[in-house]
């Protein structure tokens, strides 16, 4: 199991997410990001979590309302990699399946795509 602070890792997240394509994220509205050590079950099962009503399914949508929430777990992603790099491709693939169901896209679209 790779380890890293909590600091670093939110880095790496941080680095992570300007590398996504600007298209990608354009249309990301009202969505925070958190980085939480673990799912709140305490299992190491879960690498992230989006919280919210996909795009696709929102009605009326505004003032107000809470944001979506994408976290990303830190220990569970830690225990899968090896070093920083495999890190980083889990981050990155992590980061772009939870943003994917912010669009609606499900994860049955999502392994076809090769993104599961």
């Amino acid at each position: 199991m790779l380890e890293m602070t909590a600091d670093d890792f939110e880095a790496l997240v941080g680095d992570e997410l300007d590398q996504l394509p600007d298209d990608m994220l354009d249309g990301l509205d009202n969505v925070v990001f958190v980085v939480d050590d673990r799912p709140e079950d305490g299992s190491l099962d879960l690498l992230g979590l989006y919280d919210g009503v996909a795009v696709t399914e929102r009605g009326q949508y505004g003032f107000g309302e809470m944001p979506d929430r994408i976290t990303l777990y830190r220990e569970p992603l830690l225990a899968i990699c090896d070093d920083v790099e495999e890190l980083r491709d889990q981050v990155h693939v992590t980061l772009v399946h939870e943003i994917a169901h912010y669009y609606g896209i499900d994860d049955e679209k999502l392994h076809e795509l090769g993104w599961g």
